[in-house]
Protein backbone atom coordinates (compact mmCIF):
# COMPACT_ATOMS: atom_id res chain seq x y z
CA UNK A 1 0.00 0.00 0.00
CA UNK A 2 1.36 3.56 -0.82
CA UNK A 3 1.67 5.60 2.38
CA UNK A 4 3.77 8.54 2.93
CA UNK A 5 6.78 7.31 4.14
CA UNK A 6 8.26 4.11 2.14
CA UNK A 7 8.60 1.02 4.62
CA UNK A 8 9.16 -2.57 5.61
CA UNK A 9 6.89 -4.43 7.73
CA UNK A 10 7.33 -7.23 10.08
CA UNK A 11 4.10 -9.01 11.00
CA UNK A 12 3.17 -9.78 14.57
CA UNK A 13 3.79 -13.50 15.03
CA UNK A 14 1.61 -13.56 17.47
CA UNK A 15 -1.73 -11.92 15.79
CA UNK A 16 -4.70 -10.63 18.36
CA UNK A 17 -7.52 -8.03 17.80
CA UNK A 18 -5.42 -5.00 17.68
CA UNK A 19 -1.27 -5.27 17.54
CA UNK A 20 1.37 -3.42 18.98
CA UNK A 21 3.47 -0.92 16.93
CA UNK A 22 7.06 -0.30 16.71
CA UNK A 23 8.21 1.80 14.45
CA UNK A 24 11.67 1.95 13.09
CA UNK A 25 13.47 5.22 12.51
CA UNK A 26 17.31 5.24 11.12
CA UNK A 27 19.78 7.74 10.96
CA UNK A 28 21.11 9.72 8.80
CA UNK A 29 22.72 8.60 5.53
CA UNK A 30 21.34 5.31 6.40
CA UNK A 31 18.24 3.51 5.09
CA UNK A 32 14.93 1.12 6.23
CA UNK A 33 16.90 -1.84 6.25
CA UNK A 34 19.28 -0.69 9.03
CA UNK A 35 17.48 -1.12 11.92
CA UNK A 36 14.98 -3.83 10.63
CA UNK A 37 18.11 -5.86 10.56
CA UNK A 38 17.18 -6.69 14.28
CA UNK A 39 13.18 -6.75 14.10
CA UNK A 40 13.60 -10.71 14.08
CA UNK A 41 14.80 -10.20 17.57
CA UNK A 42 12.22 -7.87 19.10
CA UNK A 43 9.20 -9.51 20.28
CA UNK A 44 6.57 -11.00 18.81
CA UNK A 45 3.19 -9.31 19.15
CA UNK A 46 4.22 -6.21 17.87
CA UNK A 47 3.71 -5.31 14.15
CA UNK A 48 7.63 -4.13 13.53
CA UNK A 49 7.47 -1.02 10.61
CA UNK A 50 10.66 0.02 9.53
CA UNK A 51 10.29 3.68 7.59
CA UNK A 52 12.40 5.36 4.99
CA UNK A 53 13.82 8.76 5.66
CA UNK A 54 12.04 11.02 2.76
CA UNK A 55 15.63 12.90 1.71
CA UNK A 56 17.68 11.21 -0.66
CA UNK A 57 21.19 11.66 -0.11
CA UNK A 58 22.64 9.28 -2.63
CA UNK A 59 21.83 5.70 -3.86
CA UNK A 60 20.65 4.00 -0.75
CA UNK A 61 21.26 6.57 2.06
CA UNK A 62 18.63 9.06 3.07
CA UNK A 63 17.88 11.68 5.65
CA UNK A 64 15.38 13.15 7.88
CA UNK A 65 16.83 16.69 7.32
CA UNK A 66 20.45 18.27 6.00
CA UNK A 67 22.80 18.60 8.84
CA UNK A 68 26.03 20.43 9.00
CA UNK A 69 28.77 18.81 10.48
CA UNK A 70 31.11 21.66 11.11
CA UNK A 71 28.30 23.67 13.38
CA UNK A 72 27.60 23.60 16.75
CA UNK A 73 24.24 22.31 18.43
CA UNK A 74 22.34 25.18 17.63
CA UNK A 75 23.09 25.55 13.57
CA UNK A 76 24.07 21.34 13.20
CA UNK A 77 20.12 20.62 11.77
CA UNK A 78 17.88 22.32 8.82
CA UNK A 79 14.91 22.72 11.91
CA UNK A 80 12.52 23.37 8.79
CA UNK A 81 13.26 20.21 6.89
CA UNK A 82 13.13 18.89 10.37
CA UNK A 83 9.98 19.80 11.28
CA UNK A 84 8.29 18.61 8.32
CA UNK A 85 10.20 15.26 8.69
CA UNK A 86 8.34 15.29 12.15
CA UNK A 87 4.48 16.08 10.96
CA UNK A 88 5.37 13.32 8.34
CA UNK A 89 6.17 10.99 11.52
CA UNK A 90 3.25 11.86 12.94
CA UNK A 91 0.82 11.61 9.56
CA UNK A 92 2.46 8.21 8.85
CA UNK A 93 1.32 6.51 11.97
CA UNK A 94 -2.10 8.21 11.78
CA UNK A 95 -1.80 6.10 8.23
CA UNK A 96 -0.26 2.68 9.94
CA UNK A 97 -3.14 2.79 12.22
CA UNK A 98 -5.55 3.55 9.39
CA UNK A 99 -4.21 0.25 7.61
CA UNK A 100 -2.99 -2.17 10.26
CA UNK A 101 -4.91 -3.55 13.05
CA UNK A 102 -2.73 -1.30 15.26
CA UNK A 103 -3.27 -0.84 19.41
CA UNK A 104 -3.72 3.20 18.72
CA UNK A 105 -2.52 3.01 22.39
CA UNK A 106 0.93 0.74 21.85
CA UNK A 107 2.57 2.50 19.87
CA UNK A 108 6.33 3.13 20.32
CA UNK A 109 9.05 5.00 18.59
CA UNK A 110 12.97 3.44 17.82
CA UNK A 111 14.94 5.58 16.49
CA UNK A 112 18.83 6.01 16.62
CA UNK A 113 20.61 9.38 15.69
CA UNK A 114 18.41 11.62 13.61
CA UNK A 115 15.85 9.27 14.36
CA UNK A 116 16.08 9.73 17.92
CA UNK A 117 16.28 13.14 17.47
CA UNK A 118 12.80 12.93 15.53
CA UNK A 119 11.40 10.32 18.14
CA UNK A 120 12.34 13.26 20.85
CA UNK A 121 10.25 15.89 18.78
CA UNK A 122 7.17 13.43 18.07
CA UNK A 123 6.33 12.01 21.02
CA UNK A 124 7.13 15.75 23.01
CA UNK A 125 4.94 17.75 20.48
CA UNK A 126 2.12 14.70 20.40
CA UNK A 127 2.34 12.67 23.18
CA UNK A 128 -1.41 11.38 22.40
CA UNK A 129 0.46 9.60 19.61
CA UNK A 130 3.09 7.72 21.28
CA UNK A 131 3.51 6.15 24.27
CA UNK A 132 6.80 5.29 24.45
CA UNK A 133 10.19 6.08 22.84
CA UNK A 134 13.30 4.35 22.41
CA UNK A 135 16.39 6.91 21.69
CA UNK A 136 19.44 6.06 20.84
CA UNK A 137 22.41 7.82 19.95
CA UNK A 138 20.47 11.35 19.69
CA UNK A 139 19.22 13.95 21.63
CA UNK A 140 16.38 15.86 22.43
CA UNK A 141 16.13 19.37 20.33
CA UNK A 142 13.55 21.50 21.36
CA UNK A 143 13.44 23.57 18.35
CA UNK A 144 11.82 20.88 16.46
CA UNK A 145 9.23 20.48 19.15
CA UNK A 146 5.93 22.62 18.34
CA UNK A 147 5.68 25.83 20.31
CA UNK A 148 4.57 25.31 23.79
CA UNK A 149 5.11 21.40 24.02
CA UNK A 150 5.76 21.78 27.48
CA UNK A 151 1.67 21.96 28.06
CA UNK A 152 1.27 18.65 27.00
CA UNK A 153 -0.34 15.74 29.25
CA UNK A 154 2.78 13.53 29.37
CA UNK A 155 1.21 11.31 31.67
CA UNK A 156 1.11 8.18 29.37
CA UNK A 157 4.44 8.64 27.75
CA UNK A 158 8.01 6.63 28.80
CA UNK A 159 11.16 7.19 27.29
CA UNK A 160 14.16 5.00 26.96
CA UNK A 161 17.32 7.00 26.42
CA UNK A 162 20.75 5.74 25.94
CA UNK A 163 23.95 6.80 24.09
CA UNK A 164 27.85 5.84 23.55
CA UNK A 165 29.97 7.87 26.44
CA UNK A 166 32.56 7.69 23.39
CA UNK A 167 30.22 8.87 20.53
CA UNK A 168 32.24 10.88 17.60
CA UNK A 169 29.41 11.63 15.83
CA UNK A 170 26.73 13.12 18.63
CA UNK A 171 28.42 14.41 21.64
CA UNK A 172 27.76 12.48 25.04
CA UNK A 173 27.36 15.58 26.46
CA UNK A 174 24.26 16.73 24.25
CA UNK A 175 22.22 13.65 24.81
CA UNK A 176 22.69 13.91 29.02
CA UNK A 177 20.95 17.43 28.46
CA UNK A 178 17.32 15.59 28.00
CA UNK A 179 17.13 14.12 31.74
CA UNK A 180 16.49 17.29 33.14
CA UNK A 181 14.09 18.59 30.81
CA UNK A 182 12.35 15.37 30.87
CA UNK A 183 12.58 14.82 34.18
CA UNK A 184 10.91 18.78 34.61
CA UNK A 185 7.95 17.58 32.68
CA UNK A 186 7.17 14.56 34.76
CA UNK A 187 8.25 12.11 31.81
CA UNK A 188 8.76 8.60 33.30
CA UNK A 189 12.46 8.09 31.72
CA UNK A 190 15.43 6.39 32.07
CA UNK A 191 18.90 7.38 30.49
CA UNK A 192 21.88 4.54 30.58
CA UNK A 193 25.39 5.14 28.69
CA UNK A 194 27.47 2.22 27.23
CA UNK A 195 31.41 1.87 26.47
CA UNK A 196 31.46 2.63 22.77
CA UNK A 197 31.24 4.90 19.71
CA UNK A 198 27.98 6.00 17.29
CA UNK A 199 26.42 2.53 17.55
CA UNK A 200 23.97 0.19 19.63
CA UNK A 201 26.14 -2.04 21.88
CA UNK A 202 24.45 -5.72 21.74
CA UNK A 203 23.71 -4.55 26.04
CA UNK A 204 21.85 -2.06 24.96
CA UNK A 205 19.91 -3.86 22.74
CA UNK A 206 19.39 -6.01 25.68
CA UNK A 207 18.28 -3.11 27.55
CA UNK A 208 15.75 -1.52 25.44
CA UNK A 209 13.90 -5.05 24.58
CA UNK A 210 13.91 -5.82 28.32
CA UNK A 211 12.40 -2.30 28.86
CA UNK A 212 9.79 -2.92 26.24
CA UNK A 213 8.80 -5.72 27.80
CA UNK A 214 8.15 -4.34 31.15
CA UNK A 215 6.57 -1.44 30.48
CA UNK A 216 4.25 -2.96 28.39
Amino acid sequence: MELSLYHLVREPKIKQEKNPLLVLLHGYGSNEEDLFSFASELPEEYYVISARAPYSLMHGAYAWYAINFDADEKKFSDLDQARTSRDLIVQFIDELVANYPIDVEKVTLIGFSQGCILSYSVALSYPQKVQRIVGMSGYFNEDIAIENYQENDFSNLQIFASHGNADQVVPVEWARKAKPTLDSLGIKNIYKEYPVGHGVAPQNFYDFRNWLEETK
